[in-house]
């Protein structure tokens, strides 16, 4: 299942294009969202060719699309409402979660039939080929603030350098800075990096598989915000933690 999420309030209509036009933060003016049914169907659409190219062979709408409108204070017209796609804010509210699994029913409706529809082996290698599709790194900052986008590289002296050669995305899948230590007697300041090897296995990577590395803590990050051209510097000491997509 494909999820949109349209956290809009006021009127929301639907033209004759399938385009939602809704209130605006400027007076007198409206918001216009392109076709969202057809945006959520055409994004269902690829991740179902992209899984078949991946080589999971999945019945016709098997993966379907839905609009949730989360706010409770949007007003959708009757067209809308209508529309398969779109959850309204009662329907989701009304959502309850599973006391055992923790999922809507909602959610587990969009995999109902899967066991009995599909062979263990067709779900053991879908869940490979999402576990190893393309994402956005992450870079956790101190103080909760995360960013998407790429990392590119480590910046520092060349020992160092030499030792963070080892994190690559292609053999880590996450790293960890802790605290700044002093090293020596020369009170020169350090920070420790645990990482984990990449690991395919569906249960993960155990606690005794991770490993530690020792840098200077004025050592920088170079990562490529998401939907920005230009490539920034982050300290390492300010860094929490940074995931590479496979």
């Amino acid at each position: 299942m494909v999820v949109a999420i349209h956290n809009i309030s006021g009127f929301v209509e639907v033209d004759k294009d399938g385009n939602w036009t809704c209130p605006s933060d400027k007076k007198n003016k409206h918001g216009v969202i392109p076709n969202p049914v057809l945006q959520v169907n055409r994004l269902a659409a690829n991740l179902q060719s992209y899984l078949e190219k991946r080589g999971a062979k999945l019945p016709d709408g098997h993966i379907t699309g839905k609009i949730v409108l989360p706010n409770p204070n949007c007003r959708p017209s009757y067209a809308i409402t209508l529309q398969p796609e779109v959850i309204l804010y009662d329907q989701w509210k009304d959502l309850k979660a599973d006391s055992k699994g923790g999922l809507s029913t909602w959610i587990k409706g969009a995999f109902s039939g899967s066991k009995g529809d599909m062979q263990d082996s067709l779900l053991q290698n879908l869940h490979f080929i999402l576990s190893t599709s393309p994402m956005w790194d992450r870079l956790e900052l101190k103080g909760d603030r995360n960013i998407l986008g790429e990392f590119i590289e480590f910046k520092g002296r060349h020992d160092d350098i030499q030792a963070l050669k080892c994190l690559k995305r292609s053999k880590v899948c996450r790293f960890i800075v802790q605290k700044s230590t002093l090293f020596g007697g020369f009170g020169r300041s350090r920070v420790q990096i645990l990482y984990s090897p990449r690991d395919y296995r569906a249960e993960g990577t155990s606690s005794s598989e991770w490993k530690e590395i020792s840098v200077k803590q004025y050592t920088e990050i170079l990562f490529q915000p998401l939907h920005s051209k230009k490539v920034k510097k982050f300290k390492l000491s300010s860094v929490a933690s940074v995931t590479l997509s496979a």
